[in-house]
């Protein structure tokens, strides 16, 4: 039910009428085709793609191989969508969603997934809102009508809006504000680095906007967007997807479709100047800098070439980042950031930025770490990578792509094929995104970076120690 738990931590803060008989369903895409099974037989996920009467999409994936069932509801609406005056709604309304439906009071959804030997739980992203179950097989049918309910009636009322704000307001002090950094690099960051107020606003929710919230808010928030038409049902695991698929016609199936979804300008103008921001942070005892580069469109040849460049740049101990400003210079214990801070490379669907941050010892000054950081980039943006180097930064890449797919309780596997049929209406990608990558070459890295990681792309955000008589924030 948190914005993002792990990010907070690792940073310091941080439907009409049903749909055809199961028999006879539209299948938009059903499992991969004999092609790509003959390139790459490494990795291969079950896919089957259907879209019922109503507009909800349904994605299901059939494994055997661990005995539970994993339920991802995915809405399309994230920070990006909430209304001006309004900052920090669509994560508030995440939370009024665990606040019980007509069928289900109060914590009995929660009873019924933790009685079963289940785990739940829900995040707000930029470009989606999710919902998710693991759960043992035999309570999937439990579990699917819960979520119908809640799909078609949450209980949105004062007291439970009330309740929720508070608890979001604790959630904002103790993240962001009574936290050293506290949203230093994925809120301030992107607040700097955009021009467009749905980019660029703190989407965590600054608190008189939290306070201002109503019910009727709450209400039209759900309205809009929350019907299914704006959304996406995954199931994955150990099920029989013909009766998965009867029991979601049977329960989503009967849920009226929303009105057509406004149009949100998202788009971002070319950035030609760099851009430079500075905070004081009381509670920290480090300076720290971020620095954020605008990404080529999601898709794209230059956004796989970016993906590869983030590997080469930033990721592992065996990076250029890590070599120059950590093993060589000892600028910092480390560096860090990536695509997609809240969330990654895939699941998002929008402008975004590749970041790099590090918190640095006190005696180097900004020019010294931005002079190393600067030399660094400059060598990849004149010349090219070797093959060996590409195809190593490849398959660290994939491997990441993979073990993100590939675990326990399925909750990767699921956020990529809601991600993929979401935003690209084609669950099947997953198996296909290697091709993306395979085409990048050294000439399309170095061009990449020659136009992505010039210093007038880019934002630089310092955060300076207080002076020793600052008070610290109450």
């Amino acid at each position: 039910m948190t914005l993002y738990r792990g990010l907070a931590a690792g940073f310091g803060a941080l439907l009409l009428t049903a749909c055809q008989p199961a028999d006879t369903v539209d299948a938009l895409e059903t499992t991969t085709d004999e092609a790509v099974v003959a390139h790459d037989t490494s990795f291969q996920v079950d896919v089957s793609y259907y879209q019922l009467d109503n507009g909800l999409r349904v994605v299901l994936s059939e494994d055997h191989t661990v005995p539970t069932a994993t339920v991802g509801v995915y809405y399309g609406v994230g920070f990006r969508n909430e209304p001006q005056g309004r900052t920090g709604f669509a994560h508030l309304f995440e939370h009024l969603m665990f606040q019980g439906s007509a069928n289900l009071p109060h914590g009995a959804f929660d009873n019924l997934i933790y009685g079963s030997g289940g785990v739940n739980n829900g995040s707000t992203r930029y470009d989606f809102t999710n919902y998710y179950e693991v759960v043992p097989s035999n309570a999937l049918q439990a579990i699917l009508w819960a979520e119908a309910d809640r799909m078609a009636s949450p209980n949105l009322d004062e007291s439970q809006l009330d309740n929720q704000r508070e608890v979001v307001r604790n959630e904002v002090f103790v993240n962001v504000i009574n936290q050293p950094y506290g949203g230093w690099i994925w809120i301030d960051l992107p607040m700097a680095a955009n021009e467009n107020w749905h980019n660029a606003h703190n989407f965590y929710g600054d608190l008189s906007d939290l306070d201002a919230a109503s019910l009727a808010d709450a209400q039209g928030f759900f309205d809009t967007f929350y019907a299914p038409n704006n959304a996406v049902l995954v199931v994955a695991g150990d099920i029989d997807k013909g009766e998965t698929l009867a029991w979601i016609e049977e329960m989503f199936g009967p849920i009226e479709a929303g009105a057509p979804l406004p149009q949100i300008d998202t788009s971002e103008p070319r950035q030609n100047a760099e851009k430079f921001a500075s905070q004081e942070d009381a509670l920290a005892n480090q300076p720290a800098l971020a620095v954020g580069y605008h990404m080529p469109e999601r898709g794209t040849p230059e956004y796989y070439a970016m993906a590869m460049l983030d590997q080469l740049l930033l990721q592992g101990d065996d990076s250029l980042l890590t070599a120059s400003l950590v093993n060589e210079e000892g600028y910092a214990s480390g560096v860090f950031g990536g695509i997609n801070l809240l969330g990654n490379a895939f699941n998002y669907d929008g402008p975004m930025l590749w970041t790099v941050g590090l918190i640095h010892d006190s005696e180097f000054t900004v020019s010294e770490v931005m002079g190393t950081l600067d030399a660094t980039i400059e060598t990849v943006r004149s010349e090219p990578f070797s093959a060996a180097d590409v195809e190593r930064a490849r398959t660290k890449l994939l491997a990441d792509f993979y073990a993100t797919a590939d675990t326990g309780t399925r909750f990767g596997l699921v956020d990529l094929l809601a991600a993929f049929a979401l935003f690209d209406d084609d669950p099947s990608r997953i198996n296909r995104i290697t091709e993306g990558f395979e085409q990048v070459t050294p000439e399309l890295i170095r061009a990449t970076a020659e136009e992505y990681l010039r210093p007038t792309n880019r934002t630089v955000l310092e955060v300076r120690l207080a002076p020793d008589d600052a008070g610290s924030p109450e």
